[in-house]
């Protein structure tokens, strides 16, 4: 690393313009953005006033005339909007006077709370509230509002000069992101490249007049202990401190902008930190990873942070190495307190014992994953204690608390954004999906730091592919579910608003308007919103071609779930658009014999119109039983829960009952499928259940109730309730049902196998219940984590949000809720006896057939299988049972004249016991003989 001298950013700027006066050398024109030029350039722009850690109470813009001549700024103005806005400027401050040759111009803007320095005297005034991170401003020739081009080019006639601080409009290249207590200044001249001319560090206001802050003190010299401290903040906030030490992490790209400073050796001092960050792109751009270096700059806390702002000029090698650092070797245990994590603060550490994935939601977005100490990830407290036991759940909330940390990836790039979808996200892929539930193992040593309001472990450089050298990550994946014995095996599975409607459709059919979730070619994937509050649309795919896609993951998922009856939750409630109730359910059922061949599943067809609530009622989502006919077979009809106030704002419970196939009706189950009310709206009652809780407690009781009424319709004792109960373990709502008697059956190949995760957390809200008489039944439950655990960019609604290609039509997110799969052994009874019946008859030999109609029948079941005739042991015919009746067909000539008592044998099924007969036949002489 090359010394760098300590010309300040004013002295930069200067020397250009004096450079190019002294040649002869007349600025180039600017480009069409700045076709109005009049000399003026913005040099400094500020929007941390007032905020943590800010020295300045204000915001500020600064204007700088190159020339040597004043310039008139009468009826000039400067604008301004957010980094992300394509809209006109959304504030405007009007300028009047001259900035003087040579000189600065300085608009004031909006004050923050914090600060302790106001600016030297305004040249304007404006009450523009400022980021302090990323915005557009540009000064304009007049004073109507502007709106550049969102690109590099930030062409709109009007506009003098513009600055893009990691904006979407810039000059070129963007200027890199702030922070609160830095600044971006012009340090070269105008060149129509922000990234080129302006550089981060510590702001430096200049009005017309020359005025400026009191010229700093001399940097007190303080080791990086001292600049830490030992409390939250350091003690040498707002001051300049010069100190030394070694670069063990370095971020010049991705938006950290900084690099860690580190005393050499092992960290030895008690309670405070020997690591510090250094702010500044330019400054980080001069240095390397084992460079030993003098800082100097201010002290600032930056959302809880300790950091150094410096410029490059303020970075300078040491001519002697101060040797190296040698990581931290501590359990996350040991590190209990908010106290012992501040003193390890920005050092480099070595991770010990084991680290679990408990969340990849932001993987998605910020390329980071929640990790949990330990081999396990961290629980919703309401799954495993009972939610109305504070002190048990308050336990189990430090413990989360005390076990979580963050493992980032080096950068601040929001990979969802329009303007970073082209960057490969880092981490995943389809080899690596990062699950939940994963054990991580570590390959380096990480920067123990505290951002975002949180504790993370920061690799030492931004990761930018697999990161397989930093951690790595076991793959949980499985291709089925565990084995869970039994004659049959019920599922219950939510599959994510599954609407064959799709939203294209629904405007089609002139239905409604829609809004959408878009790729990053702008095309449509997913429904954001169709229809109104009153009369809602589609919740799903945006056109057939992402249906198809969604529809392939739901097919795959059922396909190898090994299920013979699946009940569904949050499937399209089809006669909300004009459509066959079980239009979804049919073009599901379709999908999938499609997929395992002609006829091997079917559905469960909805009741009549005239036992169902009111369409007005319904829900625009619904629940829906598919099965297996070669397993299974439907009992009775379907019911749904009708004319109950607790289901006013929940999918009403729906009722089928089934039998292996061929057996007596006698041998029927009931399965109920359920989807209460969800968590995101209704009323808190603070129990910390989530929303509409009561309402889910009332949905239960009248759930028992409504299980009881069926039940006894179908003459049995063995109750399944399935679905997606949006209710935690030992929340309210399933402590109301275990008070009726069902059992919750948990996973016995793994018992702390969840079905969802929230924030974090995991917990099950999918749940399979069983009465005493069902749970006898039971050999075996297994939840096939193949959704929950699972990052969301594997979702069929974000295909093409990166560049990197996630989706793939395997059953991995195919949801965001697990299925459950349970065995059960149905119960062993005898067949039922067999009763047989024949009709006489009288043939005329050698002209006639003897046609004998045969009836077998038995109590509550229609028997199949065939009946034969016999002649002692000769076979004289056979027929096929249809609906228990037959007729057996004898041969011309079979028997000779006279009277035959012949045997009539029944062949018996699976249900029916075999039985039999006998049968007269009267064979006589043709007429004449």
């Amino acid at each position: 690393m090359s010394t760098t001298s300590r010309t300040s950013r004013r002295g930069l700027a200067v020397v250009a313009t004096l450079a190019a006066a002294a040649t002869g050398i007349t600025l180039a024109p600017l480009p069409a953005a700045q076709a109005a030029s009049t000399g003026l350039v913005i040099s400094e722009v500020y929007g941390g006033g007032g905020n943590s850690g800010a020295t300045y109470t204000n915001d500020f813009i600064e204007l700088y005339n190159p020339t040597s001549a004043p310039i008139s700024v009468n009826g000039m103005s400067v604008q301004y909007r957010s980094s992300g806005s394509v809209n006109p400027a959304t504030g405007v401050t009007a300028l009047s006077g001259s900035v003087p040759a040579g000189g600065h111009y300085l608009v004031q803007q909006a004050a923050g709370a914090g600060g302790t320095t106001a600016l030297p005297t305004p040249d304007a005034t404006g009450s523009i509230a400022m980021s302090g991170s990323a915005f557009t401003v540009w000064l304009a020739s007049g004073t109507t509002a502007l709106n550049p081009t969102a690109d590099g080019t930030a062409v709109r006639d009007g506009i003098v000069d513009l600055v893009g601080v990691n904006s979407n409009t810039f000059e070129t290249a963007k200027a890199a992101v702030l922070s609160n207590t830095t600044s971006s200044s012009r340090t070269a001249p105008d060149n129509d490249n922000n990234a080129a001319e302006f550089t981060a560090g510590a702001p430096d206001p200049q009005n017309s007049s020359g005025g400026t802050t009191e010229p700093p003190a001399e940097p007190t010299a303080a080791t990086i202990a001292e600049i830490q401290g030992t409390g939250d903040t350091s003690p040498l906030v707002g001051e300049t401190v010069v100190t030394e030490g070694v670069v063990t992490a370095a971020y010049p790209s991705g938006g950290y902008n900084g690099f860690y400073l580190q005393t050499p050796g092992t960290p030895d001092t008690p309670g405070a930190s020997d690591a510090v960050f250094v702010y500044g792109s330019a400054a980080t751009a001069t240095v390397a990873i084992g460079d030993s270096v003098e800082v100097t700059g201010d002290v600032s806390e930056f959302n809880g942070t300790t950091e150094i702002s410096a410029a490059a000029a303020d970075v300078v090698d040491l001519t002697d190495p101060l040797g190296t650092v040698s990581p931290l070797d501590v359990p996350w245990s040991e590190l209990d307190t908010a106290a012992e994590k501040e003193s390890h603060e920005g050092e480099l550490v070595t991770p010990q014992g084991a680290f679990t994935v408990s969340d990849n939601y932001d993987t998605n977005f910020y390329a980071s994953f929640t990790l949990a100490a330990g081999d396990h990830p961290l629980v919703q407290p309401t799954d495993v204690v009972d939610a109305q036991d504070t002190a048990a759940v308050a336990a189990v909330q430090a413990d989360n608390a005390a076990r979580t940390i963050t493992l980032d990836d080096g950068a601040s790039i929001n990979f969802n954004s329009s303007a970073n979808k082209g960057i490969p996200l880092p981490w995943l892929s389809q080899d690596n999906p990062v699950r939940i539930g994963s054990a991580v193992t570590f390959h380096q040593p990480l920067v123990l730091e505290y951002r975002n309001s949180m504790w993370n472990l920061q690799p030492t450089s931004q990761v930018t592919g697999a990161g397989t050298d930093v951690a790595t990550f076991t793959n949980t994946r499985t291709a089925a579910p565990e084995a869970v014995g039994g004659d049959i095996r019920l599922a219950t599975f939510n599959v994510l608003n599954y609407f064959p409607t799709t939203g294209a459709d629904y405007e089609a059919a002139g239905l409604g308007t829609c809004t959408y979730y878009n790729d990053r070619a702008g095309n449509h994937i997913t429904v954001n919103r169709c229809g109104t509050d009153a009369s809602p649309g589609p919740r799903g795919a945006a056109d057939d071609v992402n249906l198809q896609r969604q529809q392939a993951k739901i097919v795959a998922a059922i396909d190898n779930l090994g299920a013979s009856i699946v009940s569904l939750e949050e499937i399209e409630n089809s006669v909300k658009f004009g459509l066959d109730r079980d239009y979804a359910v049919s073009t599901l059922v379709d999908a999938l014999n499609a997929a395992a061949g002609s006829g091997v599943w079917a559905y469960a067809p909805s009741p009549d119109a005239a036992d169902l609530p009111t369409v007005a009622e319904q829900d625009v989502i619904r629940t829906a039983f598919i099965y297996k006919p070669a397993d299974v077979s439907l009992v009775g009809p379907s019911h749904v829960l009708t004319g109950s106030a607790a289901f006013a704002d929940a999918r009403e419970p729906l009722a089928q009952g089934f039998k292996a196939t061929g057996a007596p009706d006698a041998d029927a189950f009931l399965v109920i499928v359920n989807h209460f009310k969800s968590k995101g709206s209704g009323v808190d009652d603070g129990t910390g259940q989530g929303n509409a809780n009561p309402d889910r407690i009332a949905q239960a009781e009248a759930l028992s109730d409504f299980a009881i009424q069926v039940a006894a319709g179908l003459d049995t004792d063995a109750v399944f309730l399935t679905g997606d109960f949006n209710s935690y373990t030992q929340e309210d709502p399933l402590q109301v049902l275990y008070g009726a008697g069902y059992d919750n059956l948990e996973s016995t190949t793994d018992p702390e196998e969840t079905t969802y995760s929230f924030d974090g957390l995991a917990g099950s809200l999918d749940h399979v219940l069983a009465s005493p008489a069902a749970a006898a039944m039971v050999t075996g439950v297994d939840i096939w984590n193949i959704n929950a655990d699972e990052s969301i960019a594997f979702e069929y609604s974000r295909y093409n949000y990166n560049a990197t290609d996630f989706y793939a039509p395997g059953p991995y997110r195919a949801s965001d809720h697990d299925p459950e799969v349970v065995g059960i052994d149905l119960p062993v009874i005898g067949p039922v006896a067999s009763t047989v019946t024949a009709e006489d008859v009288t043939v005329v030999f050698s002209k006639e057939r003897a046609e004998i109609p045969v009836s077998v029948t038995a109590d509550h079941v229609v028997p199949t299988g065939e009946v034969t005739i016999l002649d002692g042991d000769q076979v004289l015919g056979t027929a096929t049972l249809t609906d228990g009746s037959a007729v057996v067909v004898l041969p011309k000539k079979a028997l000779k004249r006279g009277t035959h008592v012949l045997t009539v044998a029944y062949s018996g099924d699976q249900a029916v016991a075999a039985g039999s007969t006998t049968v007269t036949v009267r064979v006589t002489n043709p007429a004449g003989h």
